[in-house]
Formats: C-alpha cells, structure tokens, sequence
C-alpha cells in the first residue's frame, strides 16, 4: 500500500507545470517592460532577463494613479512585456530541503510587441531553484541564436 501511495504522490508531481515556447524568437539586447514589485517569480524573472542580457524596465508613474491602482507607461521602445501572477511562497523545509527551501506558484506570460503573439506561457510550481533553473532554460530556448 505505502508503494501504491508513494508512486500516486510521485506521478501526482509529473504535472506541475505547462509550458509552451516558441523557440528563438527573443532578441538579446532588448527592452523589456516586467511590472513592480511583486513575489518571488516576479523577481527571479527580471533577474534572469537582465542575466541573460535584457534591458528590464518598469515604467514611469502617471501622475493619474488612482487611491488603488497605479498608472504606468510603457517605455515606446519595449520589444516584450511580461506578466506574472503568483501566489505566495510557502516555506517547505522539508521537500524543497536542498532546492531553495521555498514552494512557488505561478503563471508567466511573454509577449512580443512587435508581432503581437505570445512567446512563452507557463504555468508552473515548484521549489525556487528549480524554477528558477526552468526559466535560464526557457530563456535560452528563446533567445536568437546569431
């Protein structure tokens, strides 16, 4: 029985992300516009594109920003935006012991705003590392190659 249940658990686990990616459609050396702020995705994800060589930006505050909700513009030269939505970390001593201590949840959208199409979508959990580890492999893939 303690089989059956340990196999369940780890299968259980095959499915914790979704991705889709078009490969090599990202050109290095560009802006990028990624919100303020945010968890833990939020900022591994603008660490990352600057890692790999991306200009991350965040925008100017509108003088308009309401009591709730503030205001942005998008730099005219931003080539992709970036949205991230997640919920809170949860500490995982012992799961994610070796990988970060930390249990993410999030989606992760990249647009390219010079044609309009989505380039990355994912829906992914796991332990900080790892994932953070997924996005330096999906940035890679998407990446132009020169």
């Amino acid at each position: 029985m303690l089989k059956i249940l340990s196999l369940f658990f780890i299968l259980s686990l095959t499915a914790c992300n979704s991705v889709y990616l078009k490969p090599n459609t990202m050109q290095p050396g560009t802006t990028v516009y990624a919100s303020r702020g945010g968890n833990t995705m939020t900022r591994g994800i603008k660490e990352k594109l600057e890692e790999h060589g991306f200009t991350v930006n965040v925008g100017n505050l509108k003088n308009e920003s309401s009591i709730d909700v503030d205001k942005f513009t998008i730099p005219k030269n931003t080539r992709y935006i970036v949205r991230v939505s997640e919920q809170a970390e949860t500490f995982m001593p012992y799961w994610c012991i070796f990988n970060g201590f930390w249990w993410w949840r999030f989606n992760v959208s990249i647009a390219d705003q010079k044609t309009g199409t989505e380039i990355l979508s994912w829906r992914g959990r796991g332990c900080q590392n790892s994932s953070l580890r997924k996005l330096d492999r999906f940035l890679d893939e998407l990446e132009i190659k020169e």
